[in-house]
């Protein structure tokens, strides 16, 4: 089911939640909405969901307008950060809650209703957990029978806020893979909530990047990460290196391949895949050293001091491939030359 959002503002007192959002997410997307704390992500997913109210705007669902619908009405399925299972109940009942309160005409028989929670748990690869209680499952084992509980009622749209952020890094990444696949398998239209850069790039078919309640940016996660169109978006996804310029930095800048002559704004940011680092052939004239590196596994980082005019120091970030940095050979203190090889600009 396709979702429009049209003029959605929302205010808390003074507090600006939402400022004029405009959005359509099409058919069968896995959408994450990206962005700080306070950004307006989760208040835009609850008025999606009806659990929250515009002050203006109107939502449509599949082209028919729900503004005014109560939750019930609106077929979407919502998951929680923290679950909210009931604890009393097994993980087959949790599952087959929202089938047994349905209206009696629309709801399923007993037999119905056992194959439909047995197959999800299925899906979810947690059948053998049935007769479990909340209590004795892991954390990622309770958040994947919400999700199944949520998958339950056959939403035509997901709603997921901030779905591993109460879990462990290990725990998140080995989920993250998972819900990608399913949301491949079950193409329902999908939308989740999370101030996680590499969860939004990892899971997601689109980002919508959020800040101070408006939209900075919606597009894939490459044209996000290699083609921002603000300096929010830029700083906020992934690392980049700034430089502004300024007299010092002009005439650097144009030394390691940047044409500064007629810049496109007056910062330039650089991401660090993006500087190529060679130890240079006349160290008494580079102005830049390496102060450290870190191992990232297959890349390594380096962390660069440029000697600054007034005796500062700016740090700048590199990465390069583990087998480049051994062939190097560099050692802490070795003066390097830079190359940068692309850039963005911005005013």
């Amino acid at each position: 089911m396709s979702i429009s959002l049209s003029n959605i503002s929302k205010q808390f007192g003074a507090f600006k939640a939402l400022d004029n959002i405009n959005l359509e997410i099409p058919e069968g997307e896995l959408v994450a909405l990206l962005g700080p704390s306070g950004c307006g992500k989760t208040t835009l997913l609850r008025i999606i969901a009806g659990l929250e109210q515009a002050d203006q705007g109107d939502v449509f669902l599949k082209g028919n307008k729900v503004t005014d619908q109560p939750v019930k009405n609106r077929q979407i399925g919502f998951v929680f950060q923290h679950y909210v299972l009931f604890r009393h109940m097994t993980v087959f009942d949790n599952i087959a809650f929202g089938l047994r309160v349905k209206p009696r005409k629309q709801r399923p028989n007993e037999t119905e209703i056992r194959d439909k929670v047995h197959s999800l748990l299925h899906l979810v690869q947690l059948d053998w957990l049935h007769d479990r209680f909340p209590d004795q499952l892991s954390g990622g084992q309770r958040q994947r029978i919400a999700l199944a509980r949520a998958l339950a009622v056959e939403p035509s749209v997901l709603l997921l806020d901030e779905p591993f952020g109460a879990l462990d890094a290990s725990v998140r990444k080995d989920l993250r893979l998972w819900l990608r696949h399913l949301h491949h398998e079950l193409n329902v239209t999908s939308i989740f909530v999370t101030h996680d850069q590499e969860e939004a790039m990892e899971v997601s078919s689109q980002i919508v990047v959020l800040n101070h309640g408006k939209i900075e940016q919606k597009g894939t996660p490459s044209e996000i990460y290699d083609q921002p169109q603000s300096d929010f978006v830029s700083r906020f996804i992934g690392q980049t290196n700034v430089f502004r310029i300024e007299d010092d930095d002009h005439d650097w800048l144009k030394s390691t391949g940047i044409i500064v002559d007629d810049p496109q704004g007056v910062v330039a940011h650089v991401r660090p895949h993006n500087i190529s680092v060679e130890k240079t052939a006349d160290p008494g004239n580079s102005p830049v050293y390496l102060k450290d590196w870190q191992h990232l596994g297959g890349t390594i980082r380096l962390e660069l001091n440029r000697d600054g005019h007034n005796g500062s120091a700016t740090t700048i970030y590199a990465e390069m491939p583990n087998e480049q940095f051994k062939d190097l050979a560099l050692h802490k203190g070795d003066r390097v030359a830079l190359r940068i090889k692309h850039a963005h600009w911005f005013n």
